[in-house]
């Protein structure tokens, strides 16, 4: 794989004017944080050397490169999902791929179904931990390239990067929730005594991405910051039937508040 990884990111190198220092990846129905990203450079995932291709609507499939919030970033517009059929090497390949490219930052951003009933639809969270209930994606021969075989998770999400997040999110008056992601395969949503099951182990939301991402990312001493828009809620008496379409919207409503968090913790990092 490290091979794959140097060819892939020599391939973006030679068609990219820049280094990127922060890299995005962009959950259901939130691509739409691209529009803020200026001197845009865009290469499609389908003519990158050993990526992925996005199968999910809502994941348009498309790597851009730019400036936000004054940062040479490279954003995801679209990721990959263990449920697609992919395994979680492929999964996570363009993490280490961003690693190789010069990235120090990630920020990771998705849709979830909240199992806390504090929580309401549109609401922002900020993730602080995870339950990863996914094949581990180091499982496998490790390279130490990488980094450790054993990577210490006692702080996956980065403390500075959450304090910084909360700061601007009541300095912009947002309301924004903390708490902790269930990662799941999917690609079904939850039955009513699931939703009840994460609650009852620590979850705070459930999803079907990020936890790879990661964790990967951390074994190769990147410091990630992660939010959820909640899209859907697995509370009793608040479960109704959803659709992707419907998560998709609401994130769309959301994913200004969000764009506006990022923007301005990119211009203070």
């Amino acid at each position: 794989m490290l091979e794959q990884i140097k060819q892939t990111t020599e391939y973006i190198r030679a068609r990219v004017s820049f280094t990127p220092e922060v890299g995005i990846i962009l959950g259901t129905g939130l691509g739409g944080l691209v529009k803020d990203i200026t001197e845009q450079e865009v290469i499609e995932y389908a003519s990158i050397p050993n990526f992925p291709i996005s199968t999910v609507e809502g994941h348009t499939g498309r790597l851009i490169f730019g400036k936000l919030g004054g940062k040479k970033v490279v954003a995801m517009q679209g990721r990959f999902h263990f449920y697609e059929g992919y395994d979680m090497k492929q999964v996570t390949f363009p993490v280490r791929v961003m690693k190789y490219l010069g990235v120090k930052n990630l920020f990771v951003s998705n849709a979830s179904g909240g199992v806390n009933p504090n929580f309401e639809i549109g609401d922002l969270m900020i993730i602080n931990d995870h339950i990863n209930l996914m094949p581990n994606p180091l499982i496998g021969p490790n390279n130490k390239e990488f980094g450790v075989r054993f990577p210490d998770m006692s702080q996956a999400y980065d403390l500075k990067l959450i304090a910084l997040a909360k700061e601007i999110g009541s300095e912009l008056g947002f309301k924004l929730q903390e708490g902790c992601y269930v990662g799941t395969t999917g690609p079904t949503f939850e039955t009513p005594k699931e939703y009840q099951y994460f609650r009852i182990i620590g979850g705070d939301t459930v999803g079907m991405s990020t936890v790879p991402e990661v964790i990967v990312a951390r074994q190769m001493s990147i410091p990630v910051f992660a939010i959820s828009i909640i899209t859907d809620l697995g509370v009793p008496g608040k479960i109704v039937e959803v659709t992707h379409e419907d998560v998709q919207v609401i994130g769309q409503q959301a994913e200004r508040k969000m764009t506006q968090i990022m923007e301005e913790m990119l211009r203070r990092l």
